[in-house]
């Protein structure tokens, strides 16, 4: 607290900081108002940090797929971004995977569009479960995918692809009870500081189509 005093002798004005004026020796009505304000003061912060939380909550859920809880494109496309900028800036190798599953219009056809969403979410969940934390999965289209993986070169990512492969084919979707047998094509774009996140979605992209024509992986 800053306190104004007035020298007397010299009819000046000398500021002396940071006096505690005890609390006895204020007014009970003076008392009063400081304790309805400092009420205040903490009701606004507790609303405060409610606001905070909402908003950081409506972010989270803006960034997420509508059906499943992985990125969806727009989210995702950012984070890219971002991992490109850490591949310039520390020269870290990272990759990216792009998926997508085989046939699926056949599987929504043949158990209609609540089996195809089982598919789905199977296949999101088997993504999550089979990268590191620090990797970045997300939802690019209908039935395509995309992983960002951090401290992975090209050859490191068609590994994990292969891997991911053996999980699904071990851990297939389960629909009334009966299996439902899925595979992805998927190709592989190593990042480089001069592409943007968009170029190296398309770099994969063509590199998963490759895979598709050629009929093995890319």
């Amino acid at each position: 607290m800053t306190i104004e005093r007035i020298d007397r002798r010299s009819s000046t004005r000398r500021i002396v900081r940071d006096e505690v004026i005890p609390e006895t020796e204020l007014t009970p009505r003076v008392q009063a108002m400081l304790a309805a304000l400092n009420g205040e003061v903490e009701i606004l912060r507790r609303e405060l940090r409610s606001a905070q939380d909402r908003l950081a909550l409506a972010e989270r859920a803006a960034d997420l797929d509508q059906l499943l809880p992985i990125l969806n494109r727009r989210a995702f496309v950012r984070a890219l971004g971002r991992q490109i900028g850490a591949v310039a800036r520390y020269g870290i190798p990272a990759s990216l995977l792009y998926c997508d599953l085989d046939g699926f219009k056949r599987i929504n056809d043949a158990y209609g569009h609540a089996g195809g969403d089982a598919v789905l979410t199977h296949f999101a969940k088997i993504l999550s479960a089979n990268v590191r934390e620090s990797d970045i999965v997300g939802r690019v289209g209908g039935d395509e995918f995309g992983i960002v993986l951090t401290h992975a070169n090209a050859m490191q990512a068609r590994r994990k692809a292969n891997a991911l492969i053996q999980a699904l084919t071990k851990q297939p979707t389960l629909w009334n009870g009966a299996p439902i047998a899925v595979s992805f094509s998927f190709g592989t774009f190593e990042l480089s500081p001069s592409e943007s996140a968009e170029t190296a979605m398309m770099r994969a992209d063509e590199a998963m189509y490759a895979q598709k024509r050629a009929g093995q992986s890319a």
